[in-house]
């Protein structure tokens, strides 16, 4: 990209305009022993086509991952995106959309985040959904936060069987607060362990996933059923979008808050990002939702027209009344998400869900009549875990040369489950794949 530096002139005027004598002087309100002294070690520049064949050399050493058979989800997904979502994505337009503070001028970016919060709230079965959040773990502390505030109570649950990455951010968000985070158990079946509410006073929500961590689904109307018996809010969280296809949402289901990850919806994983925070409530909680929520009215011709309805954070309305100072819209990512239900469509997104289940079942079976342990007998979407042999590791290792990622060892973040690897099939995965992964991990 080219640019215009600025002369020594233009930097003059402007460092007389703040009313210091030179560019070190803006800087003195950071501590020196704070403060990089000396020049930058850098090399000399580069041509414009030099530098274009030194970042050709550096992407010629990245694993590129269609190269790679990958077995693992864990949070993030690999799915077809069909080719007219990064088209559109990529209209000028959309692509350098922004936050839409004066609607006479993005009618359009407002609209496309209208229909996206209609679709979400769909998938989701919920009421109304907000312009969406950084990602899903923000979505969930987010939506913790919320219950909260709602119930005026200053505890929380949550299911041990939510992402791990997932939970390390609530307690980031929580930590500061002297609000409580108690954490749930789970069964030897792979689901939430439900007994030790029935000790727990004051809860603002009890938050479960679904398909949780493990890949298992859920009894999520029972689990509601437990919460609300609690005067508790249900917080209903999810990494994979995808699986609400099949499965009965979380709306259905009596959740009173969904929120989760929505990658999967036509966003490529791009090396760990970026994400899509989706949240959905009832309406009754509306004035409560954090972010920004855009509404469909009328303009003085009686047109239709399209505002930011509810702006809640603290760039927008007083601190103090503010429901968060971090939360954001994530307009392009929601754009793509928009784009990518909206040509799916309802039919086929259940197909989509059917294949995920259908192609993990056979990998499940194959593993299975191979001689290894499926570790929960409970029903799962699209990943599941798997007990290998003691020593598996260097069968992972060698599996790695041959560009096949054998699953996510979950003995870090489970120190009970030690060669235990939790493994993901999507619609990318053909059958000779699945086929031939059984016959490397046998033998």
């Amino acid at each position: 990209m080219r640019y215009l530096p600025h002369t020594d002139k233009d930097i003059a005027s402007m460092l007389q305009a703040v009313g210091v004598d030179d560019l070190d002087a803006l800087f003195m309100t950071i501590p020196e022993d704070c403060r990089f002294a000396g020049d930058l070690d850098l090399p000399q520049a580069l041509t414009e086509w030099e530098l274009n064949e030194h970042m050709q050399g550096l992407a010629g050493n990245m694993a590129v991952l269609p190269e790679y058979k990958v077995f693992m989800g864990a949070g993030s997904y690999e799915h077809f995106i069909p080719a007219c979502v990064p088209y559109l994505l990529g209209r000028s337009e959309f692509v350098t959309s922004y936050t839409p503070y004066q609607p006479e001028m993005s009618q359009g970016t407002l609209q496309a985040i209208y229909e996206y919060q209609t679709l979400t709230a769909r998938l989701l079965g919920m009421e109304i959904a907000t312009a969406s959040h950084y990602d899903g773990a923000t979505a969930l502390a987010e939506s913790l936060l919320m219950a909260i505030r709602l119930t005026k109570r200053k505890r929380v649950a949550i299911s041990s069987l939510i992402h791990p990455l997932y939970r390390r951010v609530v307690r980031t968000y929580f930590e500061p607060t002297g609000y409580e985070v108690v954490e749930l158990g789970y069964l030897k079946e792979g689901v939430t362990d439900l007994s030790a509410l029935g000790d727990m006073d004051d809860l603002a929500a009890v938050a479960v996933q679904s398909p949780n961590f493990f890949g298992c689904i859920e009894n999520l109307q029972a689990v509601g059923e437990k919460v609300h018996d609690k005067k508790a809010l249900f917080i209903a969280s999810f990494t994979e979008a995808l699986s609400y296809g099949l499965l009965n949402s979380p709306g259905s289901q009596g959740a009173d808050i969904a929120c989760g990850e929505g990658q999967s919806m036509g966003i490529p994983q791009t090396f760990g990002g970026p994400a899509l925070g989706m949240l959905a409530s009832r309406k009754k909680y509306m004035r409560s939702l954090p972010g920004r929520l855009v509404g469909q009215t009328k303009d003085l011709d009686g047109k239709r027209g399209f505002v930011l309805t509810l702006a809640t954070r603290e760039q927008h309305i007083r601190r103090e009344k503010a429901t968060s100072n971090i939360c954001t819209n994530n307009s392009l990512c929601a754009l793509c998400a928009a784009m990518y239900m909206a040509s799916v469509g309802g039919t086929g997104i259940r197909e989509l869900a059917c294949l995920n289940h259908d192609k993990a079942e056979y990998l499940k079976k194959g593993l299975k009549e191979a001689g290894f342990q499926i570790a929960f007998d409970n029903p799962t979407f699209n990943e599941f875990v798997v007990k290998f042999p003691a020593g598996f590791n260097a069968s992972y290792e060698r599996l790695l040369e041959k560009k096949i990622v054998a699953g996510l060892p979950l003995a870090s973040y489970y120190p009970e489950l030690a060669n235990h690897y939790l493994l993901c099939v999507t619609e990318t995965r053909s059958k000779e794949d699945m086929d031939s992964f059984v016959r490397e991990v046998a033998s």
